[in-house]
């Protein structure tokens, strides 16, 4: 009887071993908008000590969703960034086993920026207002 429950226990490792090893996490979900449209071509970033590459990377379809496959088990920082939109970031994920993940997030649009170059002598010309605010600024 003994080397039967031998032979059942060993046999059930052999095939028990290779299933805990394959098995890779997921994080997947949906990106939008604040108004809640959908945003297709977001690059999501997750990163993790526990990947040997650091980090993997997926862009998200045309209806917003996307999926970062094949995750070993560990703590993740998932990063989502398109040009016009501020960047989001959501740490702290764990993933376990073959968990699969859902993180949404919810991209704000980025305050528009210029620079604005004009000669000091015909800025000072025109807009004398401007120009001693700019130079209280500088100070």
């Amino acid at each position: 009887m003994r080397p039967i429950v031998r032979v059942l226990t060993l046999l059930a490792w052999i095939v028990l071993i290779p299933t805990l090893v394959s098995a890779q996490a997921v994080i997947a979900g949906t990106v939008k908008d604040s108004s809640g449209a959908v945003l297709p071509g977001v690059t999501v970033e997750a990163t993790s000590p526990a990947l040997i590459e650091k980090v993997r990377t997926a862009v998200s379809d045309g209806t917003g969703q996307y999926r970062v496959e094949d995750l070993r088990p560990g703590l993740y920082t998932v990063t989502y960034t398109l040009q016009g939109f501020n960047t989001f970031k959501r740490e702290g994920i764990e993933l376990t086993g073959s968990f699969t993940a859902t993180i949404n997030a919810e991209l704000t649009v980025a305050a528009l920026e210029r620079d604005v170059i004009a000669p000091a002598r015909e800025l000072r010309a025109r807009h004398p207002d401007v120009a001693m605010l700019l130079l209280e600024c500088s100070a």
